[in-house]
């Protein structure tokens, strides 16, 4: 059996040889290919570069405006009052303020007309201003308390106008009006300060009582734990509404204080 192996034809063993030949080279191609294959993946990595996005573009804000600070008002101290301002309708320095007398009872009906004349003849660039100074008081009547308008110069009224013959005549030609006050015959102007004054005057807070008594008159209590005593009024509180009343008790005078609307006049 030996022999017989041995003895094999040279086309079998030729036929081995170029079989066994073609799969080493074929495993040496795949083998080259895979290590190929892999350069060629790590230079890709390597070499190709990261695609980036650009960034979105700020637009430039604008700096905010610089906060300006607002002066703090400082609060009027309370012990002081507000100084008022006169009415007004122009700050002309050729306007004055005169006073006019009037008929007592006629000066609203002298303001009206002294408006419409004002406005009918067109000096109303030289007649500015007309007050009457008023305030408001509290008045008993009748036994009950109301509140009044009451003049605080009857008979006058304040008018700021720029003094010519026309204006002048305009003034001084209107009915109820009696003349201006000054010397002789040129009126005389007043101060803005003295008009202020006045302005003030009629402007203050709390009203006052208008009292009807006087000191040292006699007067009769109808009201109160002392009705029907007689007495004289020692003194009077216009702001209150008050008399203090001396009345004689156990022969000896004793004041009380009362009411405006607990007394009557003899």
């Amino acid at each position: 059996m030996d022999t017989n192996q041995n003895n094999q034809p040279d086309e079998v063993k030729s036929f081995d040889k170029t079989q066994d030949k073609p799969q080493e080279e074929k495993k040496d191609e795949v083998v080259q290919e895979t290590q190929e294959s892999a350069q060629a993946a790590a230079k890709k990595a390597v070499v190709e570069p990261v695609e980036k996005k650009p960034e979105p573009v700020q637009e430039a804000v604008p700096a905010p405006a610089p906060v300006q600070e607002v002066p703090k008002e400082e609060a009027p101290q309370e012990t002081q009052a507000a100084k008022p301002q006169p009415i007004s309708k122009t700050d002309n320095p050729n306007a004055k303020w005169y006073v006019i007398h009037v008929k007592t009872g006629y000066e609203q009906r002298v303001k009206k007309a002294l408006q419409q004349r004002i406005k009918s003849l067109g000096v109303e660039d030289r007649i500015f201003d007309i007050i009457i100074p008023m305030r408001e008081i509290v008045a008993v009547k009748k036994g009950k308390k109301s509140k009044v308008q009451e003049k605080v110069f009857p008979g006058y009224v304040l008018i700021k106008m720029i003094l010519d013959d026309d204006s002048w005549l305009v003034v001084r030609t209107t009915e109820g009006v009696t003349g201006f006050v000054g010397a002789g015959l040129k009126p005389t102007p007043i101060s803005e300060k003295e008009v202020e004054a006045i302005i003030q005057f009629v402007q203050q807070e709390q009203p006052k009582f208008k009292a009807k008594f006087s000191i040292g008159e006699a007067v009769k209590i109808i009201e109160g734990p002392f009705s029907d005593f007689l007495g004289t009024i020692e003194a009077i509180d216009d702001e209150r509404g008050k008399v203090r009343v001396l009345i004689s008790i156990f022969d000896r005078e004793t004041p009380v204080e009362l009411d405006f609307l607990q007394v009557a006049k003899l």
